[in-house]
């Protein structure tokens, strides 16, 4: 006889199988990021609608990027960084909010999250997503925490 708790064992057995999924659904890079932080499909740019949508699964995993749903796992070609951070604001307890070129917040815990490059300032985000900020986010950033 099976009960109502063996049925729910095996939804969270095959779920959990679907979650921990290695094998990508294609070798190929079907989503692209240029430097620009344009997103594309199959060569055809994305709606920022869309492009938001797929940050919030948009992963880094020893230095690929992909998209992870619990089914499925896409590669993402990125020219550079995945994200381009537009502005930023310092919060009263230590901690960042970033926005980026596609409408999405994130959230920076310390200012030593920031990386300081000789052309540009970049930051790791949810899920090892890096960032790089726009030029006159950089400019900004440098004239008021280094100069």
């Amino acid at each position: 006889m099976i009960t109502g708790q063996d049925e729910a064992n095996d939804v969270t057995e095959v779920l959990g199988s679907f979650s921990h999924r290695k094998d990508l659904c294609s070798e190929a890079s079907l989503f692209e990021i240029d430097d620009k932080g344009d997103w594309f499909y199959q060569s055809g740019k994305l709606p920022l609608k869309f492009c938001k949508l797929f940050a919030t699964i948009l992963h880094r995993i020893e230095g690929q990027y992909l998209l992870i749903t619990p089914v499925e796992r896409l590669r993402v070609a990125v020219a550079s960084q995945a994200l381009i951070v537009v502005d930023y604001q310092a919060c009263d307890y230590g901690n960042y909010i970033v926005n980026t070129s596609i409408g999405s917040q994130h959230v920076v815990e310390s200012f030593d999250e920031f990386i300081v490059h000789e052309d540009g300032v970049t930051t790791t985000l949810e899920h090892g997503v890096e960032a790089k900020f726009a030029r006159a986010c950089f400019y900004r950033f440098i004239n008021e925490f280094i100069i």
